[in-house]
């Protein structure tokens, strides 16, 4: 099985067309894009295509997904159905950037196709019921809509318990919807539970792998998802999410060859679409790609690898259209590729993006802020922090406490290094444990592999610079408890160890990082002072 995607990313890595250049010269097969089986009162011509359509919208390739919807519409003018699917096919309830108004277009014309066309049946309405609710104009904001449609689906689903499709949106609802304090991961179990048999009977079903990799896209849950991880590419060959998707779940249990096999693949199919996207969508897909093969190339030491991605993202042309998906990854990649190797000198050299969305850009703000204070500027670190305040105020009130928590987030590391390299360690110490506070009553969100640095492994690092060696051990294990494989992590874990004179654990450390890192490019032993204020 493993082999098989290997393969298929090596062929794109020698610029094999293969797959990709199929996409646009024929209809795509259940051996390309998964095997979907939708019910629907539409005519017979067309219910091959819906399938089709289905399975795209499935693997979140909205763009043809709608292309496929509107062939389906056009070819059965009296399939409401096909509407709904325009109209999911703008419903991108994980990162909240569909085309509302589109969306609401499209399922206005379902509704009016209802009235006239007798054949529509009870089902087909709940359908259109439900995503009603999220299209819903009452005033309340997305979060609230976004609910009001998992409560729809549950319906329909108790309504209707032989429909798959209908509980195998209604587990993608549930993900959407889970609030990102919950570390019991409730709704995620409850995804799990309700796909986990339907995943038996229909091992071929692209959106069935798909949403038990997001639900188990936790440090709980994980491991669940590697069965679903290591087939879903394998259903989906041509879609640029499918092979992208299993990285959530290899980066969880740092897997890091598996995710730069997915996201290699991913980063090409997703570069193919971009010639016909008629907006951003294609290249959201082609940066989320990067952002996690940019992250994964560090942990595993490839760092020639990681520059030349940076180089392939410094390189492309401005497109319209990006979202939050795009915002975070051009932010993100520089800000990985400077910090996790403490270049601080690079870092405190980046350069904001005009017009991204504030989290985005609290990422550059937050590697200028550190490696400026690394680096001496305290000037500079400190203009970043009372950056990352303003831009923390500006998520709280576009109504989105979660980013304006993990903007606070860097804020508090940033002050940590300032309170560091002034001689001030106990508050450096005490701001540092708030942040680890903070972030740790979060989950990640699904835009990112992580975060550049996690808070804990921060605070790490500078239990090591006070000598305080016990607790730097105890850290830097509990930042791989729940970041398998993370090098610096490891590193750091083996610093602390030989430093304590624990030879083992420092061995087993190094052997860690033998095997996740097999060539030179980063260090080997953890030979040197604690006093330095290098991670790398």
């Amino acid at each position: 099985m493993r082999s098989y995607t290997i393969l298929l990313a090596g062929f794109f890595l020698m610029g094999w067309p293969g797959l990709a250049a199929q996409e646009h010269h024929h209809e795509l097969s259940a051996e390309e894009i998964g095997s979907v089986q939708f019910p629907t009162s539409c005519s017979k011509p067309v219910e091959s295509s819906f399938n089709q359509a289905v399975a795209l919208l499935h693997s979140f390739q909205y763009d043809q997904a709608r292309q496929a919807f509107n062939k389906v519409s056009a070819m059965d003018p009296p399939c409401a159905m096909a509407q709904w699917g325009v109209a999911m096919s703008h419903y991108h309830g994980l990162w909240d950037n569909g085309d509302t108004a589109a969306g609401r277009l499209a399922l206005k014309r379902a509704l009016e196709i209802v009235a006239t066309n007798a054949k529509t049946t009870a089902r087909e309405k709940s359908y259109l019921e439900a995503l009603a609710a999220y299209y819903a104009q009452d005033g309340k904001d997305v979060a609230a809509h976004s609910q009001a449609f998992e409560k729809k689906m549950a319906d329909l689903q108790a309504a209707y318990p032989e429909d798959s499709e209908a509980a195998i949106f209604h587990a993608l609802a549930l993900y959407i919807t889970a609030p990102k304090t919950d570390k019991t991961f409730a709704n995620q179990r409850l995804c799990g539970k309700i796909l986990e048999p339907i995943f038996q009977k229909q091992p071929h079903h692209p959106g069935v792998a798909h949403y038990i990799i997001h639900c188990y896209d936790n440090p709980v849950l994980a491991e669940k998802g590697v069965p679903a991880a290591r087939l879903y590419a394998q259903i989906a060959p041509v879609s640029a999410h499918a092979n992208h998707m299993p990285s959530h779940i290899f980066t969880r249990v740092g897997s890091w060859a598996e995710s730069i096999h997915s996201n290699v693949k991913s980063a090409r199919l997703a570069a193919t679409a971009e010639v016909g996207s008629a907006d951003g969508e294609a290249r959201d897909q082609r940066l989320h790609a990067m952002d996690y093969l940019e992250y994964a190339y560090l942990q595993s030491g490839q760092i020639k690898q990681a520059q030349a991605v940076l180089a392939e993202m410094n390189g492309l042309p401005p497109v319209a259209g990006l979202s939050q998906v795009g915002d975070y990854a051009l932010a993100a990649i520089p800000a990985r590729a400077t910090v996790e190797l403490a270049n601080w000198d690079e870092a405190s050299a980046l350069k904001p993006r005009e017009g991204a969305v504030p989290w985005a850009e609290a990422i550059t703000w937050a590697a200028i802020g550190e490696g400026s204070a690394r680096s001496g500027n305290l000037n500079l670190a400190a203009r970043a922090e009372q950056k990352l305040e303003a831009l923390r105020d500006v998520a709280l009130k576009q109504a989105n406490a979660y980013w304006s928590d993990q903007i606070e987030v860097q804020r508090r590391e940033v002050a940590a290094w300032i309170a560091e390299e002034s001689g001030k360690q106990a508050k450096a110490l005490a701001r540092m444990r708030s942040a680890v506070e903070l972030e740790e009553g979060m989950d990640k969100n699904s835009v990112t592999p992580g975060a550049v640095t996690p808070a804990r492994e921060v605070l790490a690092e500078l239990f090591l610079l006070e000598k305080q060696l016990q607790d730097a051990l105890t850290a830097y294990e509990a930042v791989l408890n729940t970041s398998p494989n993370r090098f610096n992590a490891l590193y750091g874990a083996a610093r602390a160890a030989e430093a304590l004179g624990n030879d083992t654990a420092a061995r087993y450390y190094l052997q860690k990082l033998s095997e996740i890192s097999p060539g030179e490019e980063r260090p080997r032993s953890p030979a040197r002072t604690v006093s330095s204020s290098s991670s790398y």
